[in-house]
């Protein structure tokens, strides 16, 4: 596989922005307190646009990354080989679905970069129960959506989700989990001159009953709007 970081990345969206999009998601976890021990599970993680930074910074074996296509796993792997990332031990799967899927793992930090934006009530549901199974107790899921009431649309043979924030603080509470909306995404870094990107919002999930605060740059307690 020869292909460009543009040709590679076009798999999980604008092949102009890939290069933002993965500064700002090793960014946006860093500020919130990811440290290199910590195990993170990177849900739809597809060629590894955000996740060849996340797997440099953690310590070996602390990755996993999954996606429901094959063929975005294995441009996976030849983006890790290409960064000579092996040493890492990074775990890359693909999987048909998430209902029965164990991986053995509590994790600190779940990620997933627009991702629920494609998924159906049924996935959306499938995924957070999927989440609160695997998170440590006090671990968390960060996902931005996109907020608000419309038809649905399409990209890539997927689903392009509108909801209101109701709705996934319903869904987070199927699944025993509970919500906070940390604003738009323009606001927390991510800056792409699309307005319907740059206003989708980031949504922190959690085990129910714990804490909703969050950790900002410098370490310190930052409030967030509690939707659950």
């Amino acid at each position: 596989m020869d292909e460009t970081p543009e040709q590679r990345h076009k798999l999980v969206g604008s092949p102009a922005l890939w290069q933002m999009k993965r500064r700002f998601q090793i960014e946006f976890l860093r500020a919130r307190g990811l440290q290199p021990s910590h195990r993170l599970l990177d849900l739809g993680c597809g060629t590894l646009r955000g996740g060849i930074p996340l797997i440099g910074y953690l310590d070996a074996g602390r990755y996993v990354g999954i996606d429901v296509r094959a063929e975005a796993i294995a441009e996976a792997r030849a983006e890790l080989a290409q960064h000579g990332l092996a040493g890492k031990e990074a775990t890359l799967l693909a999987v048909d679905g998430l209902a029965g899927l164990a991986l053995g793992h509590a994790f600190d930090v779940a990620w997933a970069f627009s991702v629920l934006i494609h998924m159906d009530d049924a996935r959306l549901d499938e995924a957070l129960a999927f989440t609160a199974r695997h998170l440590a107790p006090d671990g968390v899921l960060y996902a931005n959506v996109n907020v608000g009431e419309r038809a649905p649309g399409g990209w890539q043979g997927f689903p392009v989700m509108w909801r209101p924030l109701p709705a996934y603080a319903e869904a987070a509470r199927r699944a025993g989990l509970e919500v906070d909306d940390l604003g738009p995404l323009g606001a927390l870094g991510h800056v792409s001159g699309v307005a319907a990107q740059d206003a989708q919002r980031m949504l922190a999930f959690r085990h129910a009953g714990r804490a909703s605060a969050r950790v900002g740059p410098a370490g310190a307690p930052v409030s967030a709007g509690r939707t659950a």
